[in-house]
């Protein structure tokens, strides 16, 4: 692997901790991405961008560094026994532009956010809220079709702020000035809380430093940099993974999607059985080994295993199988197929496309696969778009710890690639069923028959990584990678 050392804090293996910023009042927070991408007003969010929007704006609730629900614009909430309607309390406290924060306008501005996600994955996860009303005072109250365990989850996401003229409404402001981008935090009055005379000894300002990944891990390096987020699979082979960064590097357990999803509708992978002989003769274990991240298991499934509440009614696939013997089956699939359908020479390889981002670790990914593949028969061609590849790439971690996200990321809606009508089918179904165990068993059987149409190839989760001085207060990994920049920059009394 490609290698960046260390140019600075390379004499003692302490020293990581103790380099940083020079100026000990700023928080210098190393973002992997570019401005229009991370800086965007799109409900359109990448990782980095999450992290900026959830700063900025808030919704009724947000995420706090363990990956938790936590209060925003609601102060409390209460849920009905039933599970079908969600009552806020809106905190006393006006908008940016000093109008009064009422329950009518705060509907408004989520009805909002959510007709702007209609067409999405998440505006899917979003499917079961009916109505949001407004209530008397500042109460406002979410009433679902269906119970929803995870709908407080789904409204702390940074796509669901509550925006509105004149500023940002959540409790930093972002500050663009020739030096370069930073956030402040808004006096606690602005913030919900309540009035404290010194307050600005308690909080840090954060410079922000966007770029590519590459100069981000060498602001860190330098001491330039006191966190580094926003890392991926692509960009890991950069980081120094030596004993000098045994501290630094923090890699999130995630759950979510990482494999291959297949676009082609025609030729050879339009062909089911094709395609699953293709999904079996990747070795799984040695793809994910080469990187050497402890706890990062693969997996045959569509839906991440371990999840709360998996009964196991859906098992991994080929387990305790001779690899040597999957690929000779997948072998012979592919030729039979090519006998049948193939117009052009079947004594050569055939080809099939794949759409990676670019990056070092998608190179070896790359790599990798095609030598696997090639043991079929099969060659692996790289494309740059996606429209035109057999194969995508898919990398994305879940919004919540349930079968019915795995799934929803799947929707025929989404035109993504292939698809299956009767898993939608099947989502729909459960989101009519009350009882929990109904309800589970459909969604397993929506996800065994996502795996037997093998549309998506898994291959293990997402891996996101972040580099953080031990000086660092807030920061802790969690399930969804997601680092709130107020919690980091906030000083412990």
């Amino acid at each position: 692997m490609r290698r960046l050392l260390p140019l600075a804090c390379a004499a003692l293996l302490g020293s990581l901790t103790a380099c940083g910023s020079t100026d000990e009042g700023t928080l210098d927070v190393a973002i992997i991405g570019t401005e229009d991408s991370v800086l965007t007003s799109s409900l359109r969010l990448s990782i980095s961008a999450q992290h900026v929007r959830g700063a900025t704006q808030w919704g009724l609730v947000t995420l706090n560094a363990q990956g938790e629900t936590v209060p925003a614009l609601a102060e409390r909430w209460i849920v009905t026994d039933d599970g079908l309607s969600f009552i806020f309390r809106l905190r006393e406290g006006t908008w940016p532009d000093g109008s009064e924060m009422t329950a009518a306008s705060a509907r408004d501005a989520l009805n909002v956010a959510i007709d702007g996600l209609r067409g999405t994955s998440l505006g899917q996860d979003l499917a079961p809220i009916e109505e949001v009303r407004a209530m008397a005072g500042r109460v406002i109250e979410l009433r679902l079709s269906t119970p929803e365990p995870y709908l407080l989850q789904l409204l702390a996401q940074p796509e669901l702020a509550l925006r509105q003229p004149g500023g940002e409404t959540g409790p930093m402001t972002l500050l663009r000035s020739e030096d370069g981008l930073a956030l402040e935090f808004k006096p606690p009055q602005e913030r919900g809380l309540p009035f404290e005379e010194d307050w600005q000894e308690d909080v840090r300002e954060v410079r922000l430093h966007v770029g590519p990944a590459q100069d981000s891990i060498a602001m860190f390096d330098q001491g330039q940099a006191d966190i580094v987020i926003g890392g991926t699979l692509g960009t890991l082979p950069l980081v120094e993974t030596g004993p000098l960064s045994s501290g630094t590097l923090r890699v999130d357990a995630t759950f979510g999607l990482f494999g291959l999803q297949v676009r082609a509708e025609q030729g050879l992978l339009s062909n089911d059985s094709v395609r699953e002989g293709l999904a079996m003769a990747i070795d799984r274990d040695a793809l994910l080994s080469r990187y050497n991240i402890s706890g990062w298991v693969p997996t045959t499934r569509p839906v991440s295993p371990g999840l709360p509440g998996d009964r196991g009614l859906v098992r991994e696939r080929w387990t305790n199988e001779d690899i040597a013997d999957l690929r000779s089956e997948a072998a012979a699939r592919i030729s039979a197929w090519r006998r049948q359908f193939d117009e052009g020479d079947i004594s050569q390889p055939a080809s099939v496309s794949i759409a990676l981002p670019d990056a070092p670790g998608w190179d070896l990914l790359f790599s990798d696969l095609a030598g696997q593949l090639s043991q079929i028969g099969l060659r692996l061609q790289r494309v740059d778009d996606a429209r035109e590849a057999d194969l995508v790439l898919v990398d994305r971690v879940a919004r919540y710890p349930a079968p019915r996200w795995f799934l929803n990321q799947f929707h025929c809606s989404l035109n993504r690639g292939l698809c299956v009508e009767n898993v939608d089918d099947l989502v729909q179904s459960a989101l009519q069923e009350a009882d929990p165990l109904a309800r589970g068993r459909i969604l397993a059987e929506a996800e065994a028959d996502l795996t037997l149409a093998n549309v998506f190839i898994p291959i293990g989760a997402p891996l996101r990584w972040s580099l953080v001085r031990g000086s660092v207060e807030g920061f802790q990994p969690n399930t969804y990678a997601f680092h709130p920049l107020p919690d980091m920059a906030e000083i412990p009394r």
